[in-house]
């Protein structure tokens, strides 16, 4: 596991102890950034379910100011940590212990619009529309943003959630790659 692209490439990323933890293969991330990026001009980024914080790294080794990385597991939240020292990016990150709904509430009350979300939660407990409700009921994403969300192939998301629409999905083996901007979002990404 490394960094793919941007100003940290090739920098290789520690991997969270154990087996409760899935990270993204180095081929998904680099399909995921040529979708949406494939590089970034600033922006706040939010890795809700960071693991080892790979897919926050890489956004901020592409372009973005900065990171806040949630995860509700203490040997995840020290793996980030570690990645970021590495990386010498912990000066533009910030790392939550913290299950995904009560970050999003404490995000609400810091009234932060990101430019990208990650929802990338165990595929075995994916409450993944239900997230994706709370983003676009306190308008978490802003008008030009991506949510990347990462599940098994099994799992068909809806072509719409609230204001939010389908803007590209792939399948690479078990995993699938269902990306989300908000609807009706035209060239110049204004709603």
């Amino acid at each position: 596991m490394r960094v793919v692209s941007g100003i940290c490439k090739g920098r290789p990323l520690k991997a969270v102890p154990g087996t409760g933890t899935r990270p993204t293969t180095d081929k998904v991330k680099e399909s995921i950034f040529n979708m949406i990026g494939p590089y970034f001009e600033g922006g706040l980024v939010l890795d809700l379910f960071a693991g080892s914080g790979g897919l926050g790294i890489e956004a901020l080794s592409r372009g973005m100011d900065k990171a806040i990385f949630v995860d509700r597991d203490f040997k995840a939240n020290q793996t980030v940590k570690a990645n970021l020292e590495i990386c010498k990016f912990s000066d533009r990150a910030e790392v939550y212990k913290n299950d995904s709904e009560r970050a999003l509430k404490a995000l609400v009350k810091r009234e932060i619009t990101f430019q990208l979300i990650f929802l990338d939660p165990p595929y075995k407990k994916q409450k993944l529309v239900d997230l994706l409700e709370e983003i676009h009921k306190n308008r978490l994403l802003s008008n030009t943003g991506y949510i990347v969300c990462e599940h098994g192939h099994d799992v068909t998301l809806p072509e719409q959630v609230g204001g939010f629409t389908v803007k590209r999905k792939e399948v690479y083996g078990v995993i699938a790659v269902t990306i989300y901007q908000w609807g009706n979002v035209n060239e110049q990404g204004e709603l």
